[in-house]
């Protein structure tokens, strides 16, 4: 049977969360034993995420192959237990430069190169790329914005031809928003219906709606969308908001989104998804049995979505724990010699989060001490790592200047420097060490403890490294290097072995861990945190 393609749109406004309601069906259809793969088309001109401020787009998501991605490749990820690539991310920029490439190279012949057919055809031909040689049951592909944005229209024209050319293999689904007004004690349908009515203008019918609402749907409400958006009664969805994004698969599944798709795709349906670890993990997260408060320390706190995959992991962390986790966002440029104390003070564990430039890196110096001196549960990620580095060189090793040359230049001990092969490098785009390298453990190490193996893939997004030539200093001084990149021999993980947990790693464990597989090390940290009361001394 040829690979079946799903589209996802969205209309009203934007953040109704096609994201998971694409991850949320994808997952249901998997769990009937369907191989599928999620794909986002981002309207933006960047090339990629990677050079974008987090308050502009939020957290950067790092693939396998290194490709940096949308957040909402994290939640695919998360939800299927599967890995996705450069593939599954395409942004306007990267389809105007494969066409203009094209252009100068003479692919086309001398013919003038317009939005349509050339931009189309390379978005189509993006789409299908993944459903090669029937390689998957299921393509969905998600499209980033809102229908009615300038930006979108290429690849809602896209859609339209698919539809056209392939109109028993392809099946739009679209999430609408149908808002309820106090004032007038009732739901209102009529944003769902300019919005249909708008992707009605660009040649698209809907096959499914997906209504986001804050209450109930009633039976005269369902009717009434149906129609007038010209959609079958049963292929009216109801969203409602609920406690956690890790319900939505559930809810999908109670009001038939799954059995809707497959039998207008011309699938038998038969038998019911195999969900049982699923609401396994729900029935965790939402029945702990202990609580711990996590003190998440970064400059880009106040932005949820900055360290989504961090967040998440700490849920996931929770959940095989039995344990809720508390998160205390702090703005590290608010800590101070003054503060830190009471800021801290009341919490079971320290995570320092990932990060570049100098603002804010003197506060989470200031946390990686607080967290030492005080034998708290700490993880470090990347720069957060980097920074316990540089607190451990300043106030064990007596090396009071010590810092990394990105925030320092002229440092007499710099304990944190710029990668070899990143000394040539001026481009910023796609130019860190970015995706999976290997690592081997040492057996006597937390960090075996966690994985319960040595040898470990974890990816990575840097360009700064731990400076060997202090190597021997740091482990005679009790912080010694746990994890080593074979290749390189880099450091990759640091330990304080006779601290009750912490740990620094120069990778990014929060892009692996899933719903079915939480992190090791984001479970251990819960789990240390979890054994040790609020206060504590060292």
């Amino acid at each position: 049977m040829p690979t079946k393609y799903i589209f996802v749109t969205g209309g009203v406004t934007s953040s109704l969360g096609k994201g998971i309601i694409s991850a949320s069906l994808a997952k249901l259809l998997q769990a009937r034993g369907y191989s599928v793969t999620i794909q986002k088309l981002d309207p933006y001109i960047n090339i990629d995420p990677g050079t974008m401020n987090p308050y502009e787009h939020g957290e950067c998501y790092v693939t396998e192959d290194g490709a940096e991605t949308d957040l909402d490749l994290g939640h695919y990820e998360r939800f299927l237990n599967v890995t996705t690539s450069q593939a599954n991310n395409v942004t306007t920029g990267r389809i105007y430069q494969a066409v203009i490439t094209k252009e100068r190279r003479g692919d086309y012949l001398g013919k003038t190169v317009q939005i349509i057919p050339h931009i189309t055809d390379e978005i189509k031909r993006r789409i299908k790329l993944l459903g090669k040689n029937n390689r998957y049951d299921f393509v969905i592909t998600e499209i980033g914005g809102t229908v009615g944005d300038i930006e979108s229209l290429p690849y809602v024209e896209a859609v339209r031809q698919l539809k056209w050319e392939m109109p028993e293999n392809v099946l739009v689904v679209h999430l609408t928003l149908v808002p309820y007004l106090a004032a007038a004690g009732e739901l209102k349908t009529k944003p769902t219906q300019h919005s249909v009515k708008m992707l009605l203008e660009n040649g698209v019918q809907p096959d499914i709606l997906v209504l986001r609402t804050e209450k109930s749907l009633t039976n005269e409400i369902r009717k009434k969308v149906a129609l007038f958006c010209n959609v079958d009664i049963h292929a009216v969805i109801e969203s409602k908001d609920v406690s956690t994004i890790y319900e939505v698969p559930l809810l999908m599944h109670k009001e038939k989104l799954d059995t809707t798709v497959l039998t207008k795709l011309g699938f038998k349906v038969e038998g019911e998804p195999e969900l049982k670890p699923w609401t396994d993990f729900v029935k965790n997260l939402k029945n702990p049995v202990t609580e711990v408060t996590i003190s998440l320390i970064g400059k880009y706190v106040e932005l949820v979505d900055a360290y989504k995959s961090i967040n998440e992991s700490l849920i996931h962390a929770g959940s095989i724990n039995k344990c809720k986790v508390n998160i205390r966002r702090i703005h590290s440029e608010k800590i101070t010699e003054e503060n830190v104390e009471e800021l801290l003070k009341n919490v079971n564990g320290i995570l320092v989060a990932p990060g570049f430039g100098l603002r804010g890196i003197e506060g989470k110096i200031l946390a990686v001490k607080y967290a030492r001196m005080n034998n708290i549960p700490f993880l470090g990620i990347c720069l957060g790592m980097q920074c316990a580095v540089v607190e451990f060189g300043r106030n064990v090793l007596g090396m009071k200047d010590a810092h990394s040359t990105e925030m320092d230049h002229e440092t007499k001990h710099p304990v944190i420097d710029l990668m070899e092969e990143q000394k040539q490098v001026t481009e910023k785009g796609g130019t860190m060490r970015l995706g999976a390298y290997p690592c081997i453990l040492k057996k006597n190490s937390k960090s075996y403890h966690a994985y319960k193996k040595t040898e470990i893939s974890e990816r990575h997004k840097h360009r700064y490294e731990f400076n060997n030539y202090f190597l021997a200093d740091y482990e005679k001084a009790g912080m010694v290097s746990a994890g080593i990149n074979p290749d390189t021999n880099l450091v990759e993980i640091f330990e304080i072995p006779v601290h009750k947990w912490f740990i620094g790693v120069q990778f990014h464990p929060e892009f692996k861990s899933t719903v079915l597989n939480p992190h090791p090390l984001f479970a251990e940290f819960v789990k240390a945190a979890a054994a040790i009361p609020k206060t504590g001394t060292f």
